[in-house]
């Protein structure tokens, strides 16, 4: 055998590197067999929808609440910059008249003093308040931590002012408070739903007209209310017995 045929055999002199003994044809130690391929690879055939569903969602659930909250300070920016001299003393007094549910107190008491309905309508009312303020100040504002508005940099007029809380903006205990006892005496007693439910709306609205909450944290404060006036009314439809009546 000459050299050159030497040199083919062990694959010199073909642009090969010569088998060393420990490889096979396929590149891969004697012994060894090549790693099938699984398909699994990024776009692969096999990837799961719900893995690249996920994968989606964590790129569009922050974008969009990005694009929510330049809604909530441009609709709170532009209620700042809209002159209102004959709205701004009363619903600066509204917003006060408010605090502490002062409003819906003073309802119920009035209500408290004709038996029946009324009373059972008052009762329902300032339990729902009490669930709702609880939710609002002790889960709510703990958990999302939203800084207030800053209320001298959108320019909100000085006749419009009230205390600003110390408490995170989000959500409106006010507008939780207000809604709960709404809706809770307006099912109980259907007379005080229209004139209740749009005081409830007017307290909201005072929140955001003296620039202490953006229109987001009224909105996420009614759902809340909703949600305590449900409570309430479930619970009083329950007797003593455990089971429910009429």
């Amino acid at each position: 055998m000459t050299d050159r045929d030497h040199d083919h055999a062990n694959g010199r002199g073909s642009g090969q590197e010569p088998l060393t003994g420990r490889e096979n044809r396929h590149g891969t130690p004697t012994g060894q067999q090549p790693e099938p391929s699984t398909g699994r690879s990024s776009g692969g055939p096999l990837a799961h929808p719900v893995v690249r569903a996920a994968a989606a969602a964590r790129d569009v659930v922050p974008a969009v609440l990005r694009d929510l909250r330049a809604v909530d300070g441009a609709l709170y920016a532009a209620v700042a910059a809209t002159p209102t001299p004959t709205l701004d003393r009363a619903l600066r007094r509204l917003s006060h008249a408010a605090d502490h549910s002062k409003i819906s107190f003073g309802v119920a008491a009035g209500l408290a003093l004709r038996p029946g309905r009324t009373r059972r309508a008052a009762l329902t009312g300032v339990t729902a308040v009490a669930l709702a303020s609880a939710a609002a100040n002790l889960f709510g504002k703990r958990m999302v931590r939203r800084r207030r508005p800053d209320r001298e940099r959108a320019q909100v007029v000085v006749e419009r002012h009230v205390p600003m809380p110390r408490s995170a903006s989000f959500p409106s205990g006010h507008t939780a408070s207000a809604t709960a006892f709404a809706t809770a005496v307006g099912v109980t007693l259907p007379l005080a739903a229209v004139p209740l439910g749009a005081l409830a709306a007017a307290v909201g609205y005072s929140r955001v007209h003296t620039g202490v909450h953006y229109p987001g944290d009224v909105a996420a404060g009614a759902v809340l209310g909703f949600a305590a006036a449900a409570v309430s009314l479930a619970a009083a439809r329950v007797p003593r017995g455990g089971t429910v009546g009429g």
